[in-house]
């Protein structure tokens, strides 16, 4: 059968479609064989979890034509070189519709480093099947190729569930779904959200949770999510531990297990990354949960467990033994998810509360939703006001 545009309704059917794929053999970046396994890998995505068969086309029409081109290759849509647009694909319907091209311009690489061949390959075959761009960045469907080079290839809760609405529901997937659920981009209005951690950044407040961040900056009326590696690339893995600036150095500084990246200007110093026990920690710290930056004092203070740490920037040792947390901040609950100052105070977090902290009477002066300052209730506010 042709692939047709999908109809709306067609995920109560439990008939499944089978789509016909052909590779056009010219202006391969590699051989065959290498360029089929990518293929199919991106097409299985799609249809492990949906009512979707791929079937390999050799000679005559195929529903799904895949071709290596360049510049202007008859579809009035060229290509503009090296850079800039990497491939484009076509909505279902007759003729040219459904077809997949690739700019051979592109230096691909068929792992996920540089320009990946699997990544984009899985992208523009969510729009041959019918999907549109979404604007999650943890979508396979967002327009812009912002995947760090340990990201695992995975369809997000928001790919499986549009791409259902079009197919169906494969009966594997039930199953699939215990093993591994799809990843859902973190929502900020989530009453429920936690942080991993919380970072002044010159100017801003940067909030990370799993592989995303969000950039609350002042002069900005929103503070939308983004990928980690938007911004810093490979160079810091994701789902943090904590992480801090030391703005009189120009550093900023990684924690992740017992291991910790330093950054200068988004580059990731040599050497790194390296173990915290070069800090000065003792061999039973395997990890910290958060970091606190004194900018004026010049220090830093970890906190591990129910233990906080004092690390002296200026002279680069750890100050003594660790403290009590209960005892140098009272009333904050231990372990301690992320911290960092605020306006005159010091907001600690652990799990979906938020303590304001008045660091000279060193008492707790409020408790709410981790949330708060993500700005959540103001701009849904300012949403409801436009509609």
């Amino acid at each position: 059968m042709h692939l047709n545009t999908p109809q709306k309704g067609k995920a109560d059917t439990h008939n499944e479609t089978d789509i016909l794929i052909k590779i056009a053999r010219i202006n391969l970046p590699f051989p065959a064989k290498k360029i089929h396994k990518v293929i199919k890998g991106a097409l299985n995505l799609w249809s492990s979890v949906s009512l979707i068969k791929f079937h390999k086309r050799k000679r005559r029409e195929a529903d799904i034509v895949i071709a290596f081109v360049s510049s202007e290759h008859g579809d009035r849509a060229p290509f503009d070189g090296k850079g800039g647009i990497l491939a484009h694909a076509y909505l279902p319907g007759s003729g040219i519709g459904g077809d997949v091209h690739f700019d051979t311009a592109e230096e691909w690489n068929l792992n996920f480093t540089g320009i990946s061949l699997p990544v984009v390959a899985a992208h523009e075959f969510g729009h041959a099947l019918g999907l549109s761009h979404l604007s999650d960045p943890g979508s396979i469907m967002y327009p812009a190729y912002n995947f760090a080079p340990n990201f695992e290839l995975q369809l997000s809760f928001d790919d499986v569930k549009n791409i259902q609405r079009l197919y169906g529901i494969n009966s594997n997937f039930p199953s699939l779904l215990l093993k591994k659920p799809p990843p859902r981009t973190p929502d900020k209005c989530d009453p429920d959200l936690s942080f991993d951690a919380v970072t002044e950044l010159q100017q801003e407040v940067v909030f990370f949770k799993d592989r995303f961040m969000w950039r609350k900056h002042p002069n900005f009326v929103k503070t939308s999510i983004t990928l980690i590696s938007s911004l810093w690339s490979d160079s810091v893995p994701s789902y943090l531990d904590a992480v801090y600036e030391n703005g009189e150095k120009n550093l900023i500084l990684f924690f992740k297990g017992d291991q910790y990246w330093k950054l200068q200007q988004l580059i990731l110093q040599e050497g790194f990354p390296r173990k915290i026990s070069d800090l000065g920690f003792p061999p039973r710290i395997k990890s910290v949960d958060a970091a606190l930056h004194f900018r004026n004092n010049r220090y830093t203070v970890f906190f591990t467990g129910h233990e906080c740490w004092r690390y002296n920037e200026q002279q680069g040792v750890m100050e003594g033994s660790s403290m009590l947390i209960e005892q140098q901040w009272p009333g904050i609950p231990f372990p301690v998810d992320a911290a960092v100052f605020y306006e005159g105070f010091v907001n600690f977090f652990q799990g979906n509360k938020q303590y304001k902290y008045d660091f000279v009477q060193n008492r707790v002066v409020s408790v709410s939703s981790a949330s708060d300052l993500l700005d959540c209730k103001m701009e849904k506010s300012n949403d409801d006001k436009l509609r």
